[in-house]
C-alpha cells in the first residue's frame, strides 16, 4: 500500500459526470483569463519601461517654438524618401530661408536694445549709437530738410555746374575729399587687407570698381539700350532733384553713362581672370603713378588711410593694371575735353553712395532704378525692408563696438557658450576618429591632419576685445552728431575709416573677424589657422542648450563640422597630397561628381559639378562627421529628447534639422558657382548617407536611397 496522499480522490471523484465536465471547461477558461492577464500586465509594463527609457519630450517653450517653426517651414505630405527638401523647407510652394530669417531676428533683436531708452552716460558709445539710431528713424525731419544737406555737400566739394555756386574743379582735390571724407570711389577701390606673404600686415589693395549698371560684354543690343535709358532716366531725376534744369542735366547724365560704360569695358572679365589666374600684383606708389599718371595716387591714400604714414616706395597690391592704365587715359582725355562733365559722373557716383541718408525722393528714385535693372536682367525682385531694418544694419556697422556687448549680454550668455563650445568639442573629436578610417590618406597625412586639428584655435561669441567695456568711449570720440542726419552718417563714416586702419595697425588680431558678432556666418582664417562662430549663428532654430541633442547636432554641428573640413580643401586638390593614394582619392572624387549630377533639379536652375566639387565634398563629410558625433553622444549620454506631438525619432529630427540649416531658394548670383543649389546640398549628402534610408525607411532605389554610394570622407 502506498503512502496514504497517493489514495487520494481528485476533487472529480464521486461527482456525477456532467459536474466534472463543467469543473473542466471553467478551469481552461480561468487558466486563459490568468495567462491573458498575465501578458497584458507585461505588455504596459514593457510600455511603461520604453516609454521612461526611451527619449522623452521636449516641452520647454524653446522646444515648443522650434517644433512651430519647423511645421511652418516643410510640407510633411511629401515623402521623405523622394523629396526631402520639400519636406523640410518648402510650404505653401514658397522656400523658407533659415539664414535669412535668423539674420532678420537677430536685427529685430537690436532693434529692441536700440529702442531701450537706458539711461547712458553722456557722450557714451551707448548714448550715440541710440542716437544716431533715432535720427535715422526721425523720417520727418529728414523730410523736411529735403536736398539742403547734400546741396551743401557738394558746395564742400567746390559746388556744381548743374546746381550753380561753382567754383573750379580741381580734379585730384575732389577724389580725395570723395574717398577719405565721403567713402566714394568712382573709378577704383581701395582698402586695407592681409599681407600675402606676412598675413599680420596690412597692405594696401587696388581693386576693379562696382558699378551700379550690371553691365555686360556680351550683352544683346536691346537690353543694353533699355539698360542706357533707364540709368539715364535715374540720373536725370537726381539732377533736377538737386535743382538742375532738365535740358542741362541730360547732357551731363548721358555723358556719365558713357564713362561708366567705357570703363566697364576696360576691365578683364571674370572667367579670364580665373583662365589666366590674375592674382594682385606688388607694385610701389611711385611704379603706379608712372602706370597711371591721371591719379595723385600718394595724396589721395595717405588722406584715406591716415595715420598711416605713405611714402613713394610704399608697396600696393594691385589687381588689373592693364584697367587701372586705360581708367587713367580716359580721365586724361575727359580733363582736356570735358571737364565739367568728369565731375558730374563724380557727383552723380556720390549722390548714389550716400542715397540711404538722403530723403525718400533720392531713395525712391534708387530703389525703382535697381528693380528696373533686376527686371532687365531676369533677376528676382529686391525684397521691400522696413525702414527700421535699415537704420539697425547703420548703427549696427558704425557703433559695432558698443552694441556687441549688449547683444552678447542678451544672446550669448556664459552657459549658451559654454554648450556651444562642448559641441564643438565633440564635432572636432569626432574628424579626427574619422580621419583614422579614410582608405585615401596615408598615415603621414592622417598624424599631419591630427596635428592641424589639434592646433586649431576657436572663437566662439565676440572678440574679446569687443566686450571691453573701456574700450566704447574710445571708438567714437571723434564722432559727431548733427545737425542733419547727413552730417551724422558722414561723421560715422569717416569714424568707421579711421577705426578701420587702427585696428590693422594693432599687433592685436583687432581685424580678423569678418562678420559682425551677429551675423550669421562662420569663417576660418588660412593664416591664424583659427575658426570663427558669431553669437549671432549660433541661436535658434540652429542651436540652443534646451533643444534635442539631435537638433543642436545636426544643425550647428554640420555647419561646425563643415568649417573644419575647409581646413583640408587642399588634400582634395589634384598634385597636392603627395602621400595619398592618388587613384582612390581621384575615383572617389569622380564617383561624388556623378552622384550629384544624377540628381534631378527644378527648371531655371543649373550648376557646375567640377566648380562645386570641393563645397559638396565639404557638404558630405560635414554631414558624415555630426552624425558620427550625434551617434557617440547617444551612447555616452543618456536622456535624448524629441519634439512632441510630432512624429519624427531623434534620428529622424538629426537629418531634418541638418536640411533646415540648407533651407533657401536658389541663387542667381556668381557667389552661386561655388555651391550646389540648395536642393542639390540637402538631397546629395543625405542620399550618401545609409542612416539616412535606414530610419525613414527608404525603398531600395529610391532618390533618396541609391544603389551605391561614395565613400569620399
Amino acid at each position: 500500500m502506498g503512502p496514504p496522499w497517493s489514495q487520494e480522490s481528485s476533487p472529480e471523484e464521486g461527482l456525477p459526470t456532467e459536474w466534472s465536465r463543467e469543473w473542466s471547461v471553467t478551469r481552461r477558461v480561468l487558466l486563459v483569463v490568468s495567462l491573458f492577464s498575465l501578458l497584458l500586465g507585461s505588455s504596459v509594463l514593457w510600455v511603461y519601461i520604453f516609454r521612461n527609457c526611451g527619449p522623452r519630450p521636449c516641452e520647454t517653450p524653446m522646444c515648443l517654438d522650434l517644433l512651430a517653426r519647423y511645421q511652418a517651414s516643410g510640407n510633411t505630405s511629401e515623402a521623405p524618401c523622394t523629396d526631402f527638401f520639400s519636406f523640410s523647407c518648402e510650404k505653401a510652394k514658397r522656400i523658407s530661408d533659415s539664414f535669412q530669417a535668423l539674420a532678420e531676428e537677430n536685427k529685430k533683436r537690436l532693434k529692441r536694445q536700440l529702442e531701450d531708452p537706458g539711461s547712458w552716460h553722456p557722450g557714451s558709445g551707448e548714448e550715440k549709437a541710440f542716437q544716431f539710431y533715432n535720427s535715422c528713424m526721425d523720417t520727418d525731419a529728414i523730410e523736411a530738410e529735403g536736398a539742403g544737406p547734400l546741396k551743401q555737400v557738394i558746395e564742400e566739394l567746390g559746388g556744381w555746374h548743374i546746381s550753380g555756386n561753382r567754383t573750379s574743379f580741381d580734379f585730384n582735390q575732389t577724389l580725395k575729399l570723395l574717398m577719405s571724407q565721403y567713402g566714394h570711389f568712382p573709378f577704383f577701390k581701395a582698402y586695407l587687407g592681409p599681407h600675402p606673404v606676412s598675413p599680420h600686415t596690412p597692405v594696401i589693395k587696388i581693386d576693379q570698381p562696382e558699378f551700379d549698371v550690371p553691365l555686360k560684354k556680351v550683352q544683346e543690343q536691346k537690353i543694353y539700350a533699355q539698360i542706357f535709358r533707364e540709368y539715364l532716366t535715374y540720373l536725370n531725376r537726381l539732377g533736377t532733384l538737386l535743382g538742375g534744369d532738365p535740358i542741362k542735366v541730360q547732357p551731363h547724365a548721358s555723358l556719365s553713362i558713357s564713362i561708366t560704360s567705357q570703363l566697364f569695358q576696360f576691365l578683364s572679365p571674370l572667367e579670364q581672370q580665373e583662365a589666366q589666374d590674375m592674382h594682385f600684383q606688388m607694385v610701389t606708389i611711385n611704379q603706379l603713378q608712372e602706370m597711371a599718371p591721371a591719379i595723385d595716387w600718394l595724396s589721395c591714400l595717405q588722406a584715406t588711410f591716415t595715420p598711416m604714414s605713405l611714402s613713394p616706395s610704399q608697396l600696393l597690391m594691385v589687381q588689373d593694371l592693364d584697367y587701372l592704365r586705360n581708367m587713367s587715359q580716359l580721365v586724361e582725355e575727359m580733363l582736356l575735353k570735358h571737364r565739367d562733365f568728369l565731375q558730374s559722373h563724380m557727383i552723380f557716383g556720390l549722390v548714389g553712395t550716400l542715397s540711404p541718408a538722403l530723403d525718400s525722393k533720392f531713395q525712391e528714385a534708387r530703389r525703382e532704378l535697381r528693380q528696373k535693372l533686376r527686371e532687365l536682367t531676369e533677376r528676382p525682385p529686391l525684397p521691400a525692408h522696413p525702414r527700421w531694418m535699415k537704420c539697425v544694419e547703420e548703427a549696427g556697422t558704425f557703433f559695432e563696438p558698443t552694441l556687441v556687448a549688449l547683444f552678447v549680454r542678451e544672446a550669448f550668455g556664459p552657459g549658451i557658450q559654454s554648450a556651444a563650445m562642448e559641441l564643438f568639442t565633440e564635432i572636432k573629436d569626432a574628424l579626427v576618429a574619422h580621419l583614422k578610417r579614410l582608405p585615401w590618406i596615408s598615415q603621414k597625412t592622417r598624424r599631419e591632419a591630427q596635428n592641424r586639428i589639434t592646433q586649431l584655435q576657436v572663437q566662439m561669441g565676440a572678440p574679446e576685445w569687443a566686450l571691453k567695456p573701456e574700450l566704447a568711449g574710445q571708438e567714437y570720440s571723434n564722432i559727431q552728431l548733427g545737425p542733419n542726419f547727413l552730417q551724422s552718417f558722414l561723421s560715422c563714416v569717416r569714424s568707421l575709416q579711421a577705426r578701420k586702419v587702427w585696428s590693422f595697425l594693432q599687433p592685436l588680431p583687432y581685424h580678423r573677424w569678418q562678420v559682425s558678432p551677429w551675423g550669421v556666418t562662420a569663417s576660418y582664417s588660412i593664416p591664424d589657422h583659427e575658426v570663427v562662430f558669431p553669437a549671432g549663428l549660433l541661436q535658434p532654430p540652429f542651436f540652443h542648450p534646451d533643444y534635442p541633442r539631435a537638433v543642436n547636432f545636426g544643425a550647428a554641428g554640420s555647419i561646425m563640422a563643415r568649417e573644419l573640413l575647409h581646413i583640408f580643401y587642399q588634400l582634395l586638390l589634384p598634385g597636392d597630397c603627395l602621400d595619398c593614394d592618388t587613384r582612390a582619392l581621384q575615383e572617389a572624387l569622380l564617383c561624388l561628381e556623378r552622384h550629384y549630377a544624377a540628381f534631378p533639379l527644378p527648371s531655371g536652375t543649373s550648376f557646375s559639378g567640377s566648380s562645386t566639387l570641393l563645397e559638396n565634398a565639404a557638404d558630405v563629410g560635414a554631414l558624415a562627421i555630426a552624425f558620427q558625433a550625434y551617434s557617440r553622444s547617444l551612447l555616452e549620454y543618456r536622456g535624448e529628447t524629441k519634439l512632441p506631438n510630432w512624429d519624427l525619432s531623434p534620428h529622424q529630427l538629426f537629418f531634418r534639422s541638418y536640411a533646415q540649416v540648407l533651407c533657401r531658394e536658389p541663387s542667381t548670383e556668381h557667389s552661386q558657382v561655388t555651391h550646389s543649389p540648395p536642393r542639390l546640398r540637402v538631397h546629395g549628402p543625405l542620399s550618401n548617407t545609409p542612416a539616412f534610408a535606414r530610419h525613414f525607411r527608404c525603398p531600395r532605389d529610391a532618390l533618396m536611397n541609391p544603389s551605391s554610394r561614395c565613400q569620399l570622407w
